[in-house]
């Protein structure tokens, strides 16, 4: 019986495929700033093209910010990564459309130089170094490829696939790093090495986690003192990290020993690293739920009143400001409410004397966004005064208000614009900057003005610097002028996303905030597809906080980070040497900033407290979204985008040892 049945099933007609679209190439790539023309046929059953078919190409996914497609199916790419296009295909007696998707991958430009870094003018016989190297297009984009090291002499200077030169004998040798096509040459000098002695300079005998100590080497010749030594250094146990500058810090408590190596001399010290002893206990003292997703909170110099921005990403408002009564910080009120025709009000602030604010717009029903500038007269009930829309009607996503002025991000262009609201009820454009580079991708999320100079963070470009009035490079709010740039491999930094949830994710720098001489600067990254509980729609976050040195503005560098297993950074705030981090579905995020910044933060101890903004009621039940937030007269306020305002106190230090 079971045989009859097999053989009846093998006689059966294999039932009709169905209509599939093919899209032609399959697998499509170009290099950014060209463009690809994308075709599609539809196969029918018979595996033969169908006629009548009509085709209506759209980017896809969240890689957006990276390129786009016409609906005609010719792509362009602005920036290296992954576009997802997908095409709606419609055919003569078709009841639905069928779809196709390509991902397509937009490669870099090629090498254009090589940068040699640590490059010694000298060697000692027996010294030895590695050196490093960044490979960079015409825009000084940062690239992968790989590097190659020669001698052109190894019994002088021999070299190793890493990079790693040692002195063999005297005399001279170049260097040569080469990247694809392109190369860099460093001459290396070898001279005989006359060292009696290698001793440390003074160390402290304790420090704590995440405390910065700069050793230094005294390296004794037959002739005297070497000039600027450069020893290997060395840390054990693992636990603490010493670069190739003498700089030592520990992630861990406990006893380390510290090495310089330099031609065959030795000198070790011991170094004894505390906890680092900064815990604080957090207290929730006050709550504001709102029915639709919380951003952005604004608190005015009063201190007794705020606003509060909303999103509709949830399908539910997004159209509102809300004036909000925090006088009484352990029961928050709202008393008013200003509501236009937006999806997203992404951003909200006031003028330094408290007098007027400035809320943003993006998708309005009738396409024209900008700004719209409110009347604080009451603070209790903020007025509509005006509206900005005429060159930034395509969105504006950011707003920041300083001395007269609104620096703003528009979405259309990625450019910057300086509007004059001098005169509030007339605003003006007066400004404009943007990067001269391909249009496709090029965005600005986010910006701050402090002291004369606008930080932007300028999406796949990195953070940029402009003096809009500082000085330092003559320029004004009408004439900004360019001051420095920070850039560095987005795709490389989080491959785990990709690798997580698909191609096409969604990844850039989003935010930037000036304290001294660093600058914390901010990833927003999504996967591809939702992961797990985080923003609504959007699912969880990932992102890291770099931390960048620009104390020699020419060479600004990453020397730190903060970057949660369990969260993704969004915006920040310093007051004093506390940083606020949202941390998205990681909640707030409280550190010490203290004294000079090196390596992990949340390793090395700096990690203070982590403030659990999570509600049973919220819009994804028991999962916080800490979006950001703002610290005065000892409350922190954050806005969480499931479960609205939180008013939080962080309690006075205590001793960990009883």
């Amino acid at each position: 019986m079971l045989t009859l049945l097999l053989v009846t099933a093998l006689q059966q007609p294999a039932a009709p495929t169905a209509p599939r679209v093919v899209i032609d190439p399959a697998a499509p790539s170009f290099r950014a700033g060209d463009t690809l023309r994308l075709r599609a046929e539809v196969l029918g059953p018979d595996g033969k093209p169908m006629s009548g078919v009509r085709l209506r190409w759209f980017a896809s996914g969240r890689s957006t910010h990276e390129g786009g497609v016409d609906s005609a199916g010719l792509v362009s790419g602005g920036y290296p990564g992954k576009l997802i296009v997908t095409v709606l295909a419609q055919y003569d007696g078709g009841s639905r459309p069928v779809t196709g998707t390509a991902v397509v991958t937009v490669l870099p430009f090629p090498p254009a130089r090589v940068e040699v870094t640590d490059a010694p003018g000298s060697l000692l016989v027996g010294q030895s170094l590695t050196l490093g190297a960044r490979v960079l297009n015409h825009l000084a984009d940062q690239l992968s490829d790989p590097v190659r090291w020669t001698s052109d002499n190894s019994r002088v200077v021999e070299v190793s696939a890493s990079g790693r030169v040692t002195g063999r004998a005297p005399g001279t040798a170049t260097i040569t790093a080469r990247a694809g096509s392109v190369q860099s040459t460093v001459a290396v000098t070898v001279v005989a090495s006359t060292l009696r002695s290698l001793t440390l300079g003074p160390v402290p005998a304790k420090a704590r986690t995440g405390d910065v100590l700069r050793l230094a080497a005294v390296a004794q010749t037959a002739t005297g003192p070497l000039a600027n030594p450069r020893p290997e250094w060395s840390a054990t146990p693992a636990g603490a990290t010493i670069d190739q500058g003498g700089a030592f810090v520990a992630d861990d408590p406990g006893r380390y020993t510290v090495t310089a190596n330099l031609a065959g001399q030795t000198a070790t010290t011991v170094i004894d690293v505390a906890p680092r002893g900064v815990a604080r206990v957090a207290r929730t003292v006050g709550r504001l739920p709102i029915d639709m997703m919380a951003t952005e909170f604004w608190l005015l110099p009063d201190g007794r009143h705020g606003l509060l921005a909303t999103a509709g990403l949830t399908g539910v408002g997004g159209d509102k400001v809300y004036a909000v009564d925090v006088s009484d910080p352990a029961a928050p009120r709202i008393t008013d409410s200003v509501t236009v025709d937006a999806r997203i009000v992404n951003d909200v602030m006031a003028t330094e004397d408290g007098k007027f604010a400035v809320m943003t717009r993006e998708q309005a029903s009738t396409r024209k966004n900008g700004i719209v500038i409110l009347s604080l007269a009451d603070p209790a009930h903020p007025k509509p005064i005006a509206d900005y829309t005429a060159t930034v009607s395509g969105g504006v996503h950011s707003a920041y208000v300083y001395q007269g002025h609104v620096y703003l991000t528009d979405d259309a262009t990625g450019s910057m614009r300086v509007i004059d609201i001098a005169d509030p009820y007339h605003p003006r454009e007066v400004g404009r900057w943007q990067l001269e580079r391909e249009a496709a991708g090029r965005y600005i999320h986010d910006l701050e003005v402090r002291d004369g100079l606008a930080y932007l963070a300028y999406w796949n470009d990195g953070l940029v610097i402009l003096d809009v009035g500082n000085g330092v490079r003559g320029g004004s709010p009408t004439a900004p002028k360019f001051y420095t740039q920070f850039k560095y491999d987005l795709d490389k930094l989080y491959q785990r996303v990709e690798a997580a949830a698909g191609p096409g994710y969604l990844r850039g720098t989003h935010t930037a905030w000036r304290h001294k001489n660093y600058v914390f600067v901010g990833d927003e990254v999504f996967p591809a597809k939702p992961i797990g509980k985080g923003v609504a729609n959007l699912g969880r976050a990932f992102g890291r906080m770099q931390v960048v040195d620009i104390s020699d503005p020419a060479n600004p560098k990453s020397v730190a980070w903060f970057e949660s297993e369990d969260g993704g950074a969004h915006n920040f705030w310093v007051a004093g040497d506390t940083l606020f981090v949202g941390d998205y579905q990681g909640g707030m995020r409280v550190l010490d900033i203290s004294g000079e910044l090196k390596g992990d933060l949340g390793r090395n101890g700096r990690l203070m407290t982590t403030i659990t903004t999570a509600d049973a009621k919220g819009h994804i039940p028991n999962s916080p979204s800490a979006w950001g937030g703002i610290y005065r007269n000892g409350y922190l306020y954050v806005p969480d985008t499931n479960s609205g305002l939180w008013i939080v106190q962080l309690e006075p230090k205590r001793s960990l040892i009883p």
